[in-house]
């Protein structure tokens, strides 16, 4: 081989090693601020906290969905290491390649990185406001979604200032309960969609429950709400997460409201209680409402997309279709089934059913009532559904005004943890599984009529765990222990 290729390509993979030497340093950094300060770091959306040095380089890759100034990990590892001598920070959220690219606009002026981020991080420094006191929660059910939120959870434990998984209520399935709870401990150890989980899940030498990364999480045994009282297993003022969706309006959900249990919150469309989207009516949660619901993954996906496109071109109307990866609901092989078409083997089939969602964006949009209708298609896929958004709008537009409206409201403003962007032209529902957002948005496949009056955009989501990942901001929301966060 050429002496000078020979010797690029050793440099190369030298450069490769040095970088991540870095990341284990930002690595290292990042567990530092998680444990010691309840300052989590984030790096363009996505965790890196317990990611590999070779994950951390390659997330450095995806910011350029978001930025155009090109980020590498000295200029990340910068920002984290200022971030640690800061004093005085309260505990955060913090996306510090958002940081670090918006810092490489201002390199021709004179600040530095330091006063760059007393500036921004000013509403954080000396609050004492935002000192948490962590929430009890208890998930009710422990299906495909009571086992991710237990993931999330545990997941975001960090210190134990903010939610506090507590006790999992279930209805017993086996005489042996030694037995029962390693296949629970199994089940939750490792999935087939979303993998194995990176943490320890072992069963309690005394059978009361299961030892989840250090957390001594408490098993109940009950047949419906009224048989437990929560004081018994020292839990006190608690979130209790219904996902059976066994009961979905304020009379059946009230059953849970027992001595030790302060709210409810319901993962599934709720009838006559608050449906909320976490990012865009939150805030509809008053101190009154004990009882409220976290809608669908589809309402989470879609609602988010659809107000940033009626704040900025005014829809008229619309027609939503959602391509729905198939659910437990369905039949593995042909059977009965109460509604049309689900009793054919989903794995088989594409379904062509009904979906609540067009309608149920109006409980979280009321500006948008009357003017979406719905259907869904349930296809042989586990995992990540797709939206696609047929709208008339009032305003005229263009593909680049569409995508450059989603694009910001990805970057700045109330709903960058709902909405990621992509503008990959290999995107394909795969990559979306494990996302944390309630959708991405495909921008590629973004299409205008000639007349600019109407348009048709496509949203990814993973219909499990990205929508659990909207299930857990909620609960801190309402349970009051939501941190400072920079995006």
């Amino acid at each position: 081989m050429n002496k000078e290729i020979m010797t690029g390509v050793n440099n190369t993979l030298s450069n490769w090693r040095r970088a991540e030497k870095k990341a284990l340093k930002l690595i290292k950094i990042v567990g530092d601020l998680r444990f010691d300060k309840g300052i989590e770091l984030i790096l363009f959306r996505r965790d890196i906290y317990d990611c590999r040095p070779s994950e951390v380089l390659h997330n450095h890759q995806y910011g350029k969905n978001y930025t155009d100034a090109e980020v590498d990990i000295d200029d990340t590892l910068d920002v984290a290491a200022e971030i640690l001598n800061l004093e005085n920070l309260a505990p955060s959220r913090i996306d510090i390649g958002k940081i670090a690219a918006d810092f490489k606009t201002r390199e021709n002026t004179d600040i530095s990185l330091k006063s760059y981020l007393n500036g921004i991080f000013q509403a954080a420094l000396n609050d004492e406001s935002q000192v948490l006191q962590a929430r009890d929660v208890v998930l009710y059910g422990f299906g495909r979604i009571g086992r991710l939120l237990a993931r999330r959870i545990i997941e975001l434990t960090g210190r134990g200032d903010q939610l506090r998984l507590k006790a999992i209520v279930l209805r017993s399935k086996l005489s042996d309960k030694k037995l029962e709870l390693e296949k629970r401990a199994a089940l939750l150890q490792s999935d087939s969609i979303h993998g194995d989980f990176g943490g320890s899940v072992k069963v309690a030498d005394d059978l009361s429950g299961l030892i989840i990364n250090g957390n001594h999480v408490k098993v109940i045994y009950a047949g419906s709400p009224s048989e437990v009282d929560y004081r018994d297993y020292g839990i006190m003022n608690a979130l209790v997460i219904d996902n059976t969706g066994v009961w979905r309006d304020e009379k059946g959900l009230s059953g849970h409201l027992r001595p030790g249990v302060e709210q409810v919150l319901l993962t599934a469309p709720g009838k006559d209680i608050p449906n909320i989207v976490y990012g865009v009516n939150q805030n509809d949660i008053k101190p009154r409402n004990k009882i409220f619901s976290a809608a669908s993954c589809t309402t989470n996906a879609i609602a988010p997309v659809l107000q940033v496109l009626n704040e900025k071109f005014h829809i008229i109307s619309g027609h939503i279709e959602t391509i729905h990866a198939y659910t437990s609901d369905q039949n593995l092989l042909d059977n009965f089934h109460k509604k049309p078409r689900r009793g054919r083997a989903a794995a088989l089939n594409m379904v062509l059913t009904s979906t609540g969602a067009a309608a149920a964006v109006a409980k979280v949009l009321p500006e948008m009532a009357g003017k979406l209708t719905g259907n869904a298609v349930r296809v042989p896929t586990p995992n990540v559904s797709l939206a696609v958004l047929n709208l008339v709008i009032k305003k005229e537009t263009s593909p680049t005004e569409v995508n450059a409206a989603l694009r910001e409201a990805s970057l700045f403003g109330e709903m960058v943890e709902q909405i990621h962007y992509s503008n990959n032209s290999e995107y394909v529902s795969s990559h979306v599984v494990g996302s944390t957002a309630a959708s991405v948005f495909d921008a590629p496949s973004t299409i205008v009529s000639s007349n600019g009056k109407q348009i048709t955009v496509y949203v990814w989501y993973d219909n499990e765990y990205g929508y659990c990942c909207q299930v857990v901001r909620l609960a801190k929301h309402a349970a009051r222990v939501r941190r400072f966060a920079f995006y």
